[in-house]
């Protein structure tokens, strides 16, 4: 398996073991060592007071793309810090897509940069994030 493929298979993994993804109808859209591609689309109970999404589901969907694309390499990895800078509202109904980047990595250590775009391309946020390895494999020699 090549490390495009061992990404994506980790990511699918992660995603299946997790409650949140599939609630909010979380998708893959591509993944590859150092770099993942979600999207959700914004439903009414994912909303705040304003009727716009709310920054938690944003923030959410920015640090998934993040653990997915820190988790490339099938080593558990965590997020050390994040933090976002939210620059336009999203609408119920708009599909998000949520693009990260590896930045840098060093030792265990990793910078990542995440965008999160609406439907017509514009930037709603962008997120950054430090990741730390602890150890292990996400998937066996078998997944």
């Amino acid at each position: 398996m090549n490390a495009n493929e061992t990404a994506d298979k980790v990511a699918r993994a992660m995603l299946a073991a997790e409650g949140t993804g599939p609630a909010w109808g979380l998708a893959i859209e591509e993944t590859r060592e150092g770099y993942a591609r979600v999207s959700m689309r914004l439903r009414a109970d994912m909303l705040n007071g304003h009727g716009t999404a709310h920054g938690g589901m944003i923030f959410a969907l920015a640090d998934t793309a993040f653990a997915y694309a820190c988790n490339s390499r099938n080593v558990r990895t965590v997020a050390a810090q994040a933090s976002i800078s939210f620059l336009d509202a999203a609408g119920e109904g708009e599909l998000l897509v949520a693009e990260a980047s590896e930045q840098a990595l060093q030792g265990r250590s990793g910078v990542y940069s995440v965008t999160v775009r609406g439907d017509d391309g514009r930037i709603i946020a962008i997120f950054q994030g430090l990741s730390r390895s602890v150890g292990g494999p996400i998937i066996g020699d078998e997944t």
